[in-house]
């Protein structure tokens, strides 16, 4: 008979997931049972024996009543498994406990030294007695209607600091007040200064959905929760991914002598930051027997590239391939410059640029060269992932700006790093605290300081006028520049080429958007790049990515409209080279804003000085950091608590990530004592042929882990259909006992009302899982009590609903184990 062990890739089956319901309970026509006995197996008297004649007619197909055959809790449960576990984590091999405990030491060590060069970079902000980090905000440094969080109470709008005098005395004392939705609130200054943060959010807004109530601070505190489970479980997904890397093994390249001479070709001097991003990738190259995975984070002209080349010759002189991978071709184009020029002393070395806008038969012809090992470096889109790139011995991937690539492309790329090493370059700079913090979980080089020579850019923000607009490109073109103009609409587009025209009419000016066809749009923008167009009028597509060094001046109309990490971004286009650049914010007429443009503006006012370097957008930046390091639908998570108490909980998460350790028990070793002797259907038992066998199976895949029981479940049910309540209740069993097993629980039993789990987790841990159940009515039920769980039902329950009970219990305790440690 067909086995129905999981198949390597399963439909999926998308439900909706509700813990809280139960399936109606069914009545089913049953024979008399023969008892069969397992010694390995609690599952008891199982199957009826069917008195039907091996003649008798086989039903096509058995099925439970249609409307029986839905979404049923064992499905819902399925659905949950497949989300949360997923191919990926099935496919990285088990850890074992010795391996772990290795590994959280090497993490501890390491996040103590991040933690003492912490000290030096944030003062003021080390949790008293704990190492940990602070967000908190100066009360003096806010302005009357900002929104803050308070760590107890939640979201309010800052009014402003007064002398008060308290009751219990005659002297005045300063007060914080702040507004919340059903009342005033005033906070002693140094209480205030202990517990409220600045409300900040991944988007560009500030405002707040809502803000909390003073009478029931427990929707807060159930958000709270929210984002410490959501910092849980990134945590740990991190240093799964961490873990099952170091497994995999690669030999060192060799410390090649020429290396020097390479290194010696670069006309800078380098900065620190640079010099240490060099010996990062050189130790990870040549000393670790682990593929590379590493970030380079750097703001625009901090000097990536060089990384990335040296990265590259170290491994092309060992004889393998390196690959590029950019996100548009404009880019690609700007790589294979930069790298044919570079290595256009070391002739034997070959450097290929694979584009659409070549003929079939050069791609035809560089596509043999990679496949035969006779191109050196590849440089492209994200073409160079497709099925008929064949790479010979390919040892490096370096992708520029991974976060612009589609969620099909980024998959690619992760299924490189476990074979090859892999370099990433970000613009996209992260705060210097949160990559401390992360040393252990995350391989990162952060390059922040200027080259030397890079003179500041000078921002200059007013009232549109076009005189001011001609004024400043006709200082730029008179000195031989290039200038963006940059508007946030396509539409207003052609107005502004026409006054540019009428301006400017011996001067070529393009426009380039993204309604433009890409051919189209990536030859103006090769020609900008080229220095034959003067004036280049687009969108924010420009934003990232672009080195124009002889573009010095950017003009950006209607600012109010752009976000200040935007804004940060398309600032840095220019300011290349080493001419002092020029950034050119107009906004309109005030009176013609909305509340929320004249905030934007207000608070790009509060930063236009030179002096405080952007800080509001760098903030903002930081937050598109978080993104590049955890996943971009991470970020969603942060809207709950504002992202300054955000980043708190995650120092705090990172530094005590070993007390959120579960220890599951063998399979075997769990008890479940309930007596339950189901009865099967003799139209089902007749259907399944052998269903002794199917049983075994069943048993097996419980055995083995969660996945193969969910897979195996899937499997019965697509080729038998729905199966009768008496196997559901087989099943349930089985599931109940693989549950218990991740959760370190080894004996289920009931006494009278009482329901009774023996088990090894931790205090900490079990409040972790119940403060994120999502059912209130097991959740309220659930106490700790030594090495128990327990909880007191409201009567006894008959065996078959203590049996769903348990079910829908586990299900939502197991629900936590992607935010703990499993090992």
């Amino acid at each position: 008979m067909t086995s129905l062990l999981p198949n390597p890739d399963p439909i999926t089956i998308p439900l909706v997931f509700k813990l809280c319901s139960f399936p109606p309970p069914r009545r089913l026509f049953s024979l008399r049972l023969r008892r069969f006995t397992r010694k390995s197996s609690s599952l008891l008297p199982l199957v009826a024996v069917s008195s039907l004649s091996a003649t008798a007619a086989k039903p096509t197909r058995w099925r439970e009543k249609p409307e029986l055959a839905e979404s049923d809790s064992i499905s819902l449960l399925n659905e949950r498994i497949r989300r949360d576990i997923g191919k990926r984590d099935t496919a990285r091999p088990a850890m074992d406990s010795e391996e772990t405990e290795k590994y959280i030491q090497m993490v501890k060590e390491q996040q103590e030294r991040g933690l003492q060069k912490l000290k030096g970079i944030r003062q003021g902000t080390e949790a008293a007695g704990s190492g940990g980090f602070s967000y908190k905000v100066d009360p003096y440094s806010l302005l009357s209607g900002d929104y803050v969080v308070h760590k107890k109470v939640g979201i309010g709008r800052f009014v402003g600091i007064k002398f008060d005098v308290p009751k219990d005395s005659s002297e005045p004392l300063e007060y914080v007040f702040i507004e919340y939705a059903d009342g005033m609130a005033k906070l002693p200054l140094k209480q205030a200064s202990r517990l409220l943060y600045r409300y900040n959010l991944p988007n560009e807004t500030k405002r707040p959905r809502t803000l909390s109530r003073l009478s029931d601070t427990s929707v807060w505190e159930r958000r709270k929760t929210k984002g410490k489970v959501a910092i849980q479980k990134m945590v740990v997904d991190l240093m799964e991914l961490y873990l099952h890397r170091l497994r995999q093994k690669r030999y060192p390249y060799p410390k090649n002598p020429i290396m020097a001479d390479f290194a010696a070709q670069f006309p800078y001097n380098a900065t620190p930051d640079q010099k240490q991003a060099f010996l990062d990738v050189e130790k990870d190259l040549t000393e670790r027997e682990t593929p590379m995975d590493r970030l380079i984070c750097g703001d625009v002209g901090f000097g990536k590239t060089e990384v990335a080349l040296r990265a590259i010759f170290c491994v092309v002189s060992a004889g393998k391939q390196a690959m590029v991978l950019a996100p548009t071709i404009v880019l690609a184009k700007q790589h294979y410059d930069v790298i044919s020029e570079r290595f256009s002393l070391y002739p034997q070395i070959k450097v290929g640029l694979l584009s659409r806008f070549q003929t079939k038969a050069e791609k035809e012809e560089y596509l043999e060269m990679i496949k035969s090992g006779h191109l050196n470096i590849i440089v492209g889109t994200h073409s160079l992932l497709g099925s008929r790139v064949v790479y010979s011995n390919l040892g490096l991937l370096v992708v520029d700006e991974e976060q612009r690539f589609g969620v099909k492309q980024k998959e690619k790329i992760a299924s490189f790093k476990t074979s090859v090493d892999v370099l990433t370059l970000s613009a996209t700079p992260i705060p210097r605290t949160l990559y401390l913090a992360l040393t252990g979980f995350r391989d990162a080089s952060l390059i922040s300081t200027p080259p030397p020579e890079r003179i500041p850019i000078k921002t200059h923000l007013s009232s549109f006028r076009k005189e001011k607009v001609i004024e400043a490109i006709k200082n730029e073109l008179d000195r031989g520049g290039q200038v963006f103009y940059v508007l946030p609409r396509i539409k207003g587009l052609e107005e502004v080429m026409d006054f540019l025209e009428e301006a400017f009419p011996d001067i070529d000016i393009a426009m380039a958007h993204g309604k433009q066809y890409s051919k189209q749009l990536e030859e103006t923008m090769e020609r900008f790049a080229q220095g034959k167009i003067k004036i280049l009028i687009c969108t924010n597509i420009v934003e990232s990515g672009l080195d124009i060094q002889n573009a010095n001046t950017i003009i950006i109309q209607d600012v109010q409209q752009f976000g200040l990490a935007q804004l940060y971004q398309l600032r840095g286009r220019v300011g290349r080279a080493d001419k002092e650049a020029h950034a050119y914010l107009f906004y309109p007429d005030k009176s013609l804003l909305s509340d929320q443009a004249l905030e934007r503006l207000s608070a790009l006012e509060e930063c236009r000085e030179l002096g405080q370097g952007f800080q509001l957008a760098e903030r903002d930046m930081g937050i598109r950091g978080f993104g590049t390091i955890f996943g971009e639908q991470q970020t969603g998570d942060v809207g709950n608590v504002g992202i300054d108490l955000f980043f708190e909980m995650l120092f705090e998460s990172l530094s005590k990530v070993e007390e959120l350790r579960i220890f599951s028990v063998p399979y075997d070793l769990v008890k479940i004592d309930i007596n339950i002797n189901p009865r099967l259907p003799s139209e089902y038992v007749n259907y399944l042929e052998n269903p002794m066998e199917i049983i075994n199976e069943a048993e097996k895949a419980a055995e083995k882990d969660m996945w193969s029981l969910m897979q195996f479940t899937e499997n019965l049910r697509r080729q038998y259909g729905k199966e009768p309540y008496s196997m559901e209740i087989i099943l349930k069993k089985l599931y109940v006992r693989r549950m218990a097993a991740d959760l370190g629980v080894n004996r289920i039993y009931a006494s009278g009302k009482m329901v009774v789990m023996k088990t090894n987790m931790s205090k900490k841990v079990f409040k972790l899982i119940t403060d994120s159940m999502t059912c209130d009515v097991y959740r309220s039920s659930l106490i700790y009590e030594g090495d128990q769980i327990m909880a007191e039902l409201l009567l006894e329950l008959p065996r078959e609903q203590l049996l769903n009970w348990m079910f829908q219990c586990l299900s939502e305790l197991h629900a936590s184990l992607p935010a703990l440690i499993k090992y």
